[in-house]
């Protein structure tokens, strides 16, 4: 597992990048390039993912924890047992409903107006 915690990749091109399990905790990500990322598990916790193109990538399962979304685009994104606590998600794009759905958050997920998020466990 690759232990990338802090790392500076803003604008980085890591399309397709095999990141399952990765250490990615406070990582600058902003603008990066993660279309079709396997990000399945990785802690992403307190990462900023402002501006990143995600298109498509594989976040099951993955500590979304107090991370910044603002302005991502999670078209096809896989979300399924996301955990996304206080993390960010005002103004992403193409965020549906539909992946929130197998996510969980709590009170402090922020959220566009007319989504939700249920309650991790």
């Amino acid at each position: 597992m690759a232990d990338l915690e802090g790392a500076d990749l803003e604008g980085a091109n890591l399309r397709g990048a095999l990141l399952a399990g990765a250490s990615l905790q406070k990582a600058d990500l902003i603008g990066t390039n993660l279309q079709l990322a396997g990000l399945e598990s990785a802690n992403l916790e307190g990462a900023d993912l402002k501006w990143a193109y995600l298109g498509r990538a594989d976040l099951s399962e993955a500590n979304l924890a107090e991370t910044t979304l603002r302005h991502a685009d999670l078209q096809g994104t896989n979300l399924a047992k996301a955990k996304l606590q206080e993390a960010d998600l005002r103004d992403v794009e193409n965020l549906r409903q539909v992946l929130l759905d197998g996510a969980c958050g709590d009170e402090y997920t922020k959220l566009p107006a007319g989504l939700r998020i249920k309650r991790c466990e």
